[in-house]
């Protein structure tokens, strides 16, 4: 009898592209992620003894655990082979301890990328499970288990229920704070430019603009109005001369290939994706996509990495590729090689196409749209990381004006290089570029045409993005590649973290959780500390650390403070002020505030219970109201068919009491900030994920997009089953809402189950009756199907009566108990 041997995988995916490249030898099985872990209903931590964790198979999964332990019982050999990280190794060690796999049977195996050399080369490398990234783990799950439970219920009794706090996500909400306050706190400074018209460049006179640059060979600053006219009288009737012409070459080397957290930050500037979708669309894309010709195919390497690392097969592809689309002068001297940072685990690749010579053109139909634009950025930013510099010709003119300097500069492309393939995004937006400049020559007198002086101020520095937020922890080395995503999501959801536009602004309650943090818990909420905890664990992966040294160190101060918190806060609670906006109740006339509820944030009368009026909340977008010219405004509202919230963009004079003044515009699209160079009307987007080209909405310019042509996508679901990376985590709440929906979902599966079988049954006895037959089954079963609507409409509108009535008396009992 032929060996057989089990493989298994986290994801149904991975699976179906690895069991095509083993071949009949091999089973490949899905673990659909985590299937033991510690218990969600308590704590799961023995602190008293040594901290020892209570594992427990995951509810719901005793199915795949059972198929498991029969193929594994039934394989010789078993190869365990989850994701190439602490989190994939701990997953291993889990399926080794739950299935009771021997020693003897049991292999370790990594694929860095789904393909056939890659898999049939790593499955005859196999390895033991590394203790020491299982430990880093251990240590990583346990101390945010101690903390979110721990820590949560402190939050729930003396601020509000449902709010978490956890070792990265209380650093990244006090980060965003920070920010917050240092904006709040900014003094704006004046600051004037001026800027000459002349006129040069030989007997054709073009203009051109130089900006003010100093005095007597020193570099000034125009602090004041008096300052720039003091300039404008010493200098307008000076004669203006061409004082020196410098032109040189510049060259701008390419960015590395992508790291987690860059391509994150890329994603979001360029594509509009959040970090946790860009996470998902990239595990697809390494799991494998179904290609016309090829069957399932790994596109990417392992997307968890803050290695710079390439391998060499992967850097001589790229050469041959290079050199044989874009020829030899793209290509280096010598091949590029890029060092990762001192506290990078360097684990793995960098993140690169599995394949450089599957062009994002070639796969595009076999994708999604969201698949392809992230397949597109990963292989041209890892093809232009192998590619030549980037020339620039840039010119440089000095411009006297008695002991004045006016300089005049201007930059164009002269070789492509790296650029043909890829430029990075910016979080800025970029600068106006320089105009081209006329031939200018030393000494060449030049004519003022007229001064442009501007007055600025000073501006503070930017609010967060999802790339700045996760650009600003990594080099904080705040968090690992795992929990970039998580934790930027996670205090979102908590809503400490608000999204205006692109932006993430602190909200009242993130500000008074992220307080007591700092009075209450200062370790936890200091970066340097998290930071030093992240070298800690890197200590356990390594080997140099004890994983329960690390607990132990950790749990004296913190369980100090805990009780130092709750005897402090006895009695208290601490109330968070109401967000005001600038809506004004219409039947009261007090300023509306932001409140929760289930549906999200909205709009409410602080008057409560004398005035109940609530209305969806406004945020002001950028761009102007096509048909009046007023601000732009972003509602929500909540469907009456689902009870779905959406959104929709309106004129904000939609509501005006004065009929004369209100104006009817309304829009699912997307306002954004930039103006039609056509009508000079603002720009829409399609609303949805993924990038989104502006387009014009005004009919009567030739810029107009019809709505047909905007590129709406059909909605679709996605999920593999697979369970997030590691997060941070609150107790587990006791839903009897979220039991009974449950149990109401079952109950309908049975219903249409068997409504299917009674159709089917029917249909099989009617064709075997004869034409006669045929139809009187068919009139009995019409006045059946119509005695059985009626009565179920009966049913349903009595069960609904008697809902409305129980949902009523529950909210009159909870309103009394508040």
């Amino acid at each position: 009898m032929a060996k057989q041997s089990l493989v298994i995988v986290e994801s149904p995916a991975k699976a179906k592209t690895i069991e095509k490249y083993l071949g009949k030898e091999f089973r490949v099985r899905a673990s659909m992620g985590h299937l033991r872990d510690l218990p969600k209903s308590k704590l799961g931590v023995d602190v008293e003894h040594d901290f020892e964790p209570v594992y427990q198979p995951i509810k719901g999964k005793e199915e795949i655990i059972s198929e498991l332990k029969k193929s594994a019982k039934a394989a010789d050999t078993v190869y365990l082979a989850t994701d190439p990280d602490r989190e994939g190794e701990a997953i291993s060690w889990h399926l080794k301890q739950l299935l009771e796999l021997p020693d003897g049977k049991t292999r370790r195996v990594t694929f860095n990328e789904i393909t056939k050399k890659v898999v049939q080369e790593s499955i005859q490398e196999p390895r033991d499970i590394d203790q020491n990234l299982v430990d880093a783990q251990q240590a990583r799950r346990i101390l945010d288990r101690i903390v979110g439970y721990e820590l949560s219920p402190l939050l729930w009794k003396k601020i509000r229920r449902g709010l978490s706090a956890g070792r990265v996500q209380s650093v990244a909400t006090r980060m965003v704070d920070d920010r917050e306050r240092e904006i709040e706190a900014f003094q704006p400074e004046e600051y004037w430019t001026l800027d000459a018209a002349l006129l040069g460049g030989g007997a054709k006179r073009a203009e051109f603009t130089a900006h003010y640059h100093g005095k007597d060979g020193k570099k000034a600053e125009l602090k004041s109005a008096a300052e720039v006219d003091a300039v404008v009288e010493e200098t307008k009737n000076r004669p203006f001369s061409v004082k020196s012409v410098k032109r040189t070459d510049k060259q701008r080397s390419p960015s590395p290939p992508f790291t987690t957290s860059t391509l994150q930050q890329d994603a979001s500037r360029k594509l509009s994706m959040t970090p946790r979708r860009t996470m998902a669309i990239a595990q697809q894309l390494y799991e494998g996509v179904d290609i016309a010709g090829e069957g399932a195919v790994g596109l990417i390497t392992y997307m968890r990495t803050d290695s710079l690392r390439i391998s060499e097969e992967a850097l001589a592809a790229a050469k041959t590729f290079i050199l044989g689309r874009y020829g030899k002068e793209y290509y280096p001297a010598q091949t590029r090689h890029y060092k990762a940072k001192a506290n990078a685990q360097d684990a793995h690749e960098a993140i690169r196409p599995s394949n450089v010579a599957l062009t994002p053109e070639q796969v595009k139909g076999d994708l999604t749209g969201e698949q392809y634009r992230l397949y597109k950025l990963i292989w041209s930013r890892f093809l232009a990381s192998q590619m030549e510099n980037a020339v620039y010709d840039s010119v440089s003119v000095d411009i006297a004006a008695g002991e004045h300097i006016f300089r005049a500069t201007a930059s164009g492309l002269k070789f492509a290089g790296y650029t043909a393939v890829y430029e990075e995004g910016r979080d800025e937006e970029k600068e106006e570029k320089e105009s081209p400049l006329p031939a200018l020559r030393e000494g060449e007198e030049l004519a003022l045409k007229e001064f442009h002086r501007d007055q600025h101020f000073t501006q503070p520095p930017a609010h967060y993005t999802d790339a700045t937020l996760i650009r600003a922890m990594e080099e904080q080395g705040i968090g690992r590649p795992s929990t970039y995503a998580p934790t930027v999501s996670t205090i979102l959801d908590r809503e400490y973290v608000l999204k205006e536009g692109k932006y993430l602004r602190i909200t009242n309650l993130g500000r008074v959780v992220t307080e007591l943090m700092k009075q209450r818990f200062p370790d936890i909420a200091d970066l340097q500390f998290t930071a030093h905890m992240e070298q800690k664990l890197d200590s356990v992966e390594e080997g140099l650390t004890p994983w329960k040294n690390v607990l132990r160190d950790f749990y004296g101060d913190f369980e100090k403070d805990l009780k130092d918190a709750e005897t402090a806060l006895e009695g208290v609670r601490i109330k968070v002020p109401d967000e005001v906006s600038e809506e004004v109740c219409p039947e009261c006339g007090r300023n509306l505030v932001v409140k929760s509820g289930r549906f999200g944030r909205f709009l409410a009368c602080p008057g409560y219970p004398d005035c109940s009026f609530t209305m969806p909340l406004v945020v002001v977008m950028p761009g102007r109201c096509p048909k009046c010219g007023g601000r732009l405004m972003k509602r929500t509202g909540v469907s009456k068919k689902t009870n779905k919230q959406y959104n929709y963009y309106c004129c904000e004079h939609r509501s005006a009491k004065d009929e004369s003044s209100r104006c009817d515009f309304m829009t699912w699209d997307v306002p954004v900030k930039d103006d039609c160079p056509v009508c000079g009307q603002t720009m829409f987007k399609r609303s949805g994920r993924g990038f989104k080209r502006p387009y014009c909405i005004n009919p009567a310019c030739s810029n107009f997009l019809p709505e047909d042509q905007r590129g709406y996508p059909k909605k679709k679901t996605d999920g593999d089953g697979t369970e997030p990376p590691e997060t941070e985590e609150a107790p587990a709440k006791k839903s009897t809402a979220a039991k009974k929906t449950t149990a109401a979902k079952k109950t309908a599966t049975a219903k249409k189950t068997a409504a299917a079988k009674k159709p089917a049954a029917a249909k099989t006895a009617a064709a075997k009756k004869p034409a006669a037959a045929k139809k009187t089954a068919a009139a009995t079963k019409k006045a059946t199907t119509t005695k059985k609507t009626t009565t179920t409409k009966t049913t349903a509108a009595k069960k609904t009566t008697t809902a409305k009535k129980t949902a009523a008396a529950k909210k009159t009992t909870a309103e009394s108990g508040d």
